[in-house]
């Protein structure tokens, strides 16, 4: 899992409202060149989502994101999520996660949240809500105390495509997570072909790895 997020260097974020757009999003992303697909679980289709994906593209890395509750692994599990995202750091999910052999990145803003998700065997975190909490100089902050432990970081919240590349080319950063390559009027529109050639901009912002 942690491989093909850091070939990519990008995780998209999907909010599905209609079990129906799941195939067809997850037909726009490949046709972009994108094989990863995080589905948030604010709606009930989402569930069902990641299934009726995972079924028609085995080839798709699936995970189910914004998970709160520790009941919610275990669904996401049988559903076929691949990988789990919280947007804070709730140590019985983790812990329930890593029960039912989830791979999981937690949410971290702080560097004592940074600490405990290590000591939980956590090095590939989410930094969010990434804008708000400092940005790339809270990124760059952290990597003086913890570069050298593994920390990994994905940040989310407020990237979009003017910022991506910034983000990007920090050390520390192993993919870039967003959702402006398909927001919610685009899935609603079934604009799929603007969100397949979004997709192949977005990854093009983040190819270009730090020396």
């Amino acid at each position: 899992m942690i491989e093909r997020i850091l070939i990519k260097r990008l995780v998209p974020v999907g909010v599905i409202h209609r079990v129906e757009d799941a195939i067809p999003l997850a037909e726009a992303l490949l046709a972009g060149g994108m094989d990863i697909l995080e589905v948030t679980l604010r709606t009930p289709e989402a569930e069902t989502c990641i299934r009726d994906i995972r079924r028609k593209f085995p080839e798709m890395l699936v995970g189910a994101g914004t998970i709160l509750d520790p009941a919610q692994i275990g669904r996401c599990r049988d559903a076929g999520a691949q990988f789990g995202v919280s947007p804070g750091l709730n140590e019985a999910v983790v812990r329930q996660a890593q029960e039912r052999e989830l791979p999981f990145i937690p949410g971290v803003m702080t560097p004592s949240e940074v600490e405990r998700a290590l000591a939980f065997g956590c090095p590939l975190m989410k930094f969010f809500p990434a804008e708000a909490a400092g940005g790339i100089k809270m990124l760059q902050a952290l990597a003086g105390p913890y570069a050298h432990a593994g920390v990994r970081f994905i940040p989310l919240g407020g990237i979009h495509a003017g910022n991506a590349r910034d983000y990007a080319a920090l050390p520390m950063v192993a993919a870039v997570g967003g959702s402006w390559m398909l927001e919610r009027k685009l899935v609603a529109d079934k604009n799929w072909a603007r969100i397949t050639q979004l997709v192949r901009e977005a990854l093009a912002l983040v190819a270009q790895r730090p020396e």
